[in-house]
């Protein structure tokens, strides 16, 4: 993959003196990320407006505006904005999407997705590759050989790195899957093995997590002083931002939801005990019992979707059961966290409108109106592999640049 990447140029010079002495690094780190991410939400936008919103002076500003300009991820927009007064017009800045992709992998049970992204968040390229195998070695060269073809493709983009999401206990300081009992993983050194392959930076998280930081950065969650997102797949967790931070915990143990009891619960979990939250309402289950009702055969969650929309009643059931159930969940982690909006990620509750009114209805009306479907029903494992880099970029720009890298 590294012969993919175009030369480096050298490092543009440093920040300017009257930079350096108002910062220290962790400061100076805050501040660039505020600008970056001034320029992704309001761009085009003018320096003197950056500086409004972010409270840094306009030579701050200004110094940091052509860091990013000579890195490549900002641009001056092409028509300048007069101003309402004298003086010479405004020349606004925005991102430039057009020089830098970064790549993303998300790791499912059945198939692992590989996308490309720019730095908007938007899907530029993806596919999958279906699990003939789940030891980690293979899984994660097929993932290596997808990005180098999706690369070489995309003539002209520059990639500056790749996030991994995947299910289960993952250790973003590490880069390691600590464990995923579905794939069969423990101490998987993902991101060892990924860089070493890809030559590459490589940054893993969870996938509830990843998508956390997804919304806040391109979703309906921007703005959201406190965000909670339950992801209900073959894996089921969740992740709590609370302001800028995703809560991740010792070893990033925080959010594993999956043994949770389901009062009622029926299905035997791996675990050994019945009714965990998992158990219950994963696609697994989903599919088990449309094969008990006749639905469908196979182990396709779309198959059901399919069905429902076909008319099936007794898909439509399942659907609905299973939205509420989530439902139920989500109202227990509202009572835990309080969080100003919640985002789920589930099949039906991503294209079926009586899905999502089930989903409200479980969780009661007095917090309904703060739960609402992801932001990306037609992208969200591209975006959540995606989002892991991009989290990086922007918490961080100036080190996250491929000139630092």
């Amino acid at each position: 993959m590294a012969s993919t990447l175009t030369s480096v140029p050298a490092p543009p010079p440093p920040l300017s003196t009257s930079v350096q002495r108002a910062a220290d690094p962790d400061r100076r780190r805050t501040s660039a990320s505020h600008v970056l991410r001034s320029v992704l939400e309001h761009g085009p936008v003018a320096r003197s407006t950056i500086a409004r919103l972010t409270g840094l002076s306009p030579a701050s500003v200004t110094d940091y505006c052509a860091r990013f300009t000579e890195l490549g991820l900002i641009r001056e927009a092409s028509a300048p904005r007069r101003s309402k007064g004298v003086g010479r017009p405004h020349v606004p800045v925005d991102l430039d999407d057009s020089r830098f992709v970064v790549g993303g992998v998300h790791v499912a049970v059945p198939y692992t997705t590989v996308a490309l992204l720019d730095l908007r968040g938007q899907v530029v390229a993806r596919r999958e590759v279906k699990h003939e195998r789940t030891d980690p070695g293979w899984v994660l060269a097929r993932a290596a050989e997808g990005l180098d073809a999706l690369l070489a493709e995309a003539r002209g983009s520059r990639p500056l790195g790749v996030g991994v999401a995947v299910g289960g206990w993952v250790d973003r300081d590490s880069g390691t899957v600590v464990e995923h009992g579905l794939l069969g993983w423990r101490d998987v050194p993902v991101r060892e093995t990924l860089g070493a392959r890809t030559g590459l930076p490589v940054h893993v998280d969870g996938h509830a997590r990843a998508l956390v930081n997804g919304e806040r950065l391109f979703g309906r969650a921007r703005g959201s002083r406190s965000v909670l997102h339950l992801f209900v797949g073959n894996v089921v967790d969740s992740a709590f931002a609370s302001g800028d931070e995703v809560h991740h915990g010792p070893r990033s143990q925080a959010g594993v939801i999956a043994h949770l009891p389901v009062p009622g619960g029926t299905e035997p979990c791996e675990c050994g005990r019945t009714g965990c939250l998992q158990a219950e309402l994963s696609e697994r289950t989903l599919c088990l019992r449309a094969r008990r009702a006749g639905v469908v055969d196979g182990v396709n969650p779309m198959h059901v979707l399919a069905a429902a929309t076909a008319g099936d009643e007794r898909a439509v059931r399942l659907l609905v059961e299973r939205a509420g159930a989530v439902g139920r969940a989500v109202r227990l982690l509202l009572d835990v966290l309080n969080p100003e909006t919640v985002v789920v990620t589930e099949i039906g509750v991503i294209h079926r409108e009586d899905c999502l009114a089930a989903l409200r209805e479980g969780v009661g009306d007095e917090r309904a109106g703060a739960v609402v479907p992801t932001s990306f029903p037609d992208s969200v494992l591209a975006v959540a592999g995606g989002s892991v880099v991009l989290d990086v970029l922007y918490r961080d720009p100036l080190s996250a640049s491929p000139e630092a890298t």
